[in-house]
């Protein structure tokens, strides 16, 4: 007889549990992009937007054409990344590829600039010098001389494709084109003398090398300031993830002071007659609209956020129309702004209440803090600097410092001496005087701590001695053969120094050398 009866899965207790990554509910690591029509904002913060656009774009474009005169011997190139001959000039600066370590300190430089830059001001290298943000505001005002401001572009975008927006829409890209194809011939003009390259660049006899690094920079020129634009920001830089551990309660940034915007009311009058509290805000997106990365500041710090700070310009607009003090919207500290709140909202035990942080003239209450530029000089500020400054003049003082004229010297190893027919013992040595000055100069070669010992060189011609005077090339090494001879003295090998100088004496260089013999020679 058969006994067993089946579980009855109705008896199982069921929980109410959902793993956090299921398939259904997951986001995609990537947003397909909302096309975004930034209106034209006016203000102080626009215009300064526009001459470090106006200054960035003139060095970079202006640059590779500068002069300076470094002699016969060297390129007249001011600036000039020379990967033909392994130099980099900058002016008076001549860097050799030893001396790599300067552009090492400078890229040091730059990292602590950038964290005492955004440990100060936030994050201002990316709403105002970096290059992603010049660009875009050189497409956008491309954009807008063709297709009209934001308005108008949002109607040209929806409307059916016609001849005209055909025509705005290649007369647009055409002109972003050109703008990337002018962008990489300028690149390439810091790696070989403009004139000449721009003239065989037109004449077709350029290298190859050069049209594809145009090609190449025009096409990212093109696509990441004109198509991708804001996504460039979110999702393909690396600094807006890092920023926050930059940044600190005084770190100015760009905030939406809603101790004193909220309640936000589009009809404020009507509000205030029924008693309801009514904030500065009256609610008019303007600050939205002039976003370049189309986001809404009022909901607080945002990773998008660039910190560009025009949406300070729109709301300071709008504050002049209604009457309002500016401000807002402004560069605020998080110290800052949390002492307002918790005076707005008494500590956070009510919602904002704006009779709290005004009185009844309107004006702020004396317990409302506002901007005070001292705050940027505290320690955290002053250790960036500090650094920054000591790397700065460190270069500075090894440039000043540093020797122009190098040996080195290698020692014959097959054979490693030779015995002459009088008992001397003769070795070989090949030297590299490095002439590191773009001009000629006479150069006398010495010997020391070798008693007795002379030395020869064969393509000079002339008697045994213990110095010459060589001709070095300018800006190159130059490899002489010399062989030293000296009497045995009993030891296997003896040390003696390779001394070069110039003829004033400014500058000097040794190489401890190593003499090797029999030994003992009986």
């Amino acid at each position: 007889m058969n006994l067993y009866t089946a579980p009855d899965p109705n008896n199982v207790e069921r929980v109410n549990a959902e793993p956090v990554n299921a398939r259904r509910n997951r986001e995609p690591l990537y947003a397909a992009r909302k096309k975004i029509f930034p209106k034209r904002a006016e203000g102080r913060f626009r215009r300064f937007k526009w001459l470090v656009m106006l200054v960035t774009l003139g060095i970079y474009y202006i640059a590779p054409w500068l002069r300076w005169g470094r002699g016969e011997y060297a390129p007249d190139q001011a600036i000039l990344v020379d990967l033909a001959s392994r130099r980099f000039y900058f002016f008076f600066i001549e860097i050799w590829p030893q001396e790599f370590y300067y552009v090492a300190g400078l890229l040091v430089m730059a990292g602590s600039g950038l964290f005492l830059v955004t440990s100060a001001v936030g994050r201002a290298w990316c709403g105002y010098a970096c290059p992603q943000t010049v660009w875009v505001d050189l497409f956008l005002v491309v954009e807008r001389w063709v297709e009209g401001d934001r308005n108008a572009r949002m109607k040209l975008d929806a409307a059916q494709w016609t001849f005209d927006k055909a025509r705005k829409r290649v007369v647009k890209h055409a002109i972003w084109l050109a703008i990337g194809v002018v962008t990489g011939g300028a690149w390439i003009f810091y790696f070989s003398d403009a004139p000449g390259l721009a003239v065989s660049l037109f004449t077709g006899d350029a290298p190859m090398v050069a049209y594809a690094t145009v090609a190449t920079l025009t096409a990212t020129t093109y696509v990441l300031g004109g198509l991708m634009r804001e996504q460039v920001c979110t999702y393909m830089c690396p600094w807006p993830r890092i920023q926050g551990a930059m940044l600190d309660e005084n770190s100015l940034v760009v905030t939406y002071n809603d101790w004193r915007g909220e309640q936000r009311s589009r009809h404020s009058k009507k509000a205030q007659a029924l008693g309801q509290p009514v904030g500065d805000c009256v609610d008019c997106n303007a600050c939205v609209a002039v976003c370049p990365m189309g986001i809404d500041i009022r909901d607080g710090q945002q990773m998008e956020c660039i910190t560009c700070a025009l949406c300070i310009d729109a709301c300071d607009g709008v504050m002049n129309k209604i009457g309002k003090p500016r401000g807002l919207i402004a560069y605020a500290t998080l110290s800052e702004y949390a002492d307002n709140m918790a005076i707005a909202t008494d500590g956070g035990r009510t919602p904002v209440q704006p009779s709290r942080v005004r009185g009844p003239d309107g004006s702020f209450v004396d317990g409302i803090r506002h901007f005070d530029w001292r705050i940027i000089f505290r320690a955290r500020v002053v250790f960036y600097a500090a650094v920054w400054c000591m790397i700065g003049a460190g270069m500075i003082v090894h440039l000043a410092m540093r020797d122009r004229l190098e040996l080195n010297v290698v020692h014959d190893r097959n054979p490693q001496f030779v015995l002459e027919s009088d008992g001397s013992i003769r070795n070989g040595y090949t030297l590299r005087i490095l002439n590191m000055v773009p001009k000629p100069r006479k150069i006398e070669l010495t010997i020391s701590g070798l008693e007795g010992a002379t030395m020869r060189i064969p393509e000079l011609g002339k008697e045994d001695a213990r110095s010459f005077v060589l001709d070095a090339a300018p800006d190159v090494a130059t490899t002489v053969k010399v062989f030293v001879t000296s009497r045995p003295s009993g030891a296997s090998v003896d040390e003696f120094l390779f001394a070069i100088g110039d003829e004033d004496n400014s500058d000097r260089a040794t190489y401890r050398a190593a003499f090797n013999s029999p030994g003992d020679i009986k």
